[in-house]
């Protein structure tokens, strides 16, 4: 193939392309698309939930909703994904990051339902679980809750401290209850009275 045949793919490329695809209120079937691989993207998305392209931050947040309605993980990676064109992007962390949550119920009938910082809304439960990694060396708990497909979210620092909160113990763990589901977060042996 010669290099006057290779397409670069753009930013405004794939805006266009998904702008087109997303019909109607709810997500794209980017799970059902199976276009080509086209090469990577220069963006990013910063572990703090920010978007870069080209390595500036992305300000318009309707483009940021946008490219994240049509965000796709396969195996480790990521892709924007349209019906004509999938192109890899860099994700630091998780690509989305959980901001805020409300809480109905106590105990094993508590939900705790999640906002991410791009619109998504997630209720804790069998489908949407949380989980806990600790970093091994400083024992840092960086916590997630599954989105959507197979995207987590973050959870923000202040959100949280606020489960913390509202957690319990069970089965010899710390965790919380949601959706019918408790989700471990640290042994009870480990917290401090």
């Amino acid at each position: 193939m010669s290099a006057q045949n290779i397409v670069t793919p753009s930013a405004d490329g794939i805006a266009a392309s998904a702008q087109a695809a997303k019909k109607g209120r709810g997500l794209p079937p980017v799970d059902k698309w199976d276009p080509p691989f086209c090469g990577d993207l220069d963006m990013r998305i910063a572990r703090d939930g920010t978007w870069f392209y080209l390595g500036t931050p992305i300000g318009r947040v309707g483009l940021v909703k946008l490219f994240s309605s049509i965000l796709r993980k396969d195996g480790e990676d990521y892709f924007l994904v349209t019906p004509v064109e999938k192109v890899g992007i860099t994700v630091e962390d998780a690509p989305f990051v959980a901001v805020d949550f409300t809480v109905e119920g106590k105990g094993e009938a508590q939900t705790i339902a999640f906002e991410t910082h791009v619109g998504d809304f997630a209720t804790a439960g069998p489908e949407h679980p949380i989980r806990v990694e600790r970093d091994p060396e400083t024992g840092e708990p960086s916590p997630y809750v599954l989105v959507r497909r197979n995207l987590e979210a973050l959870i923000d620092r202040k959100s949280f401290y606020r489960l913390v909160d509202i957690g319990a113990h069970h089965d010899d763990w710390f965790g919380l209850w949601s959706g019918g589901k408790f989700f471990p977060i640290i042994p009870s042996s480990d917290v401090e009275v």
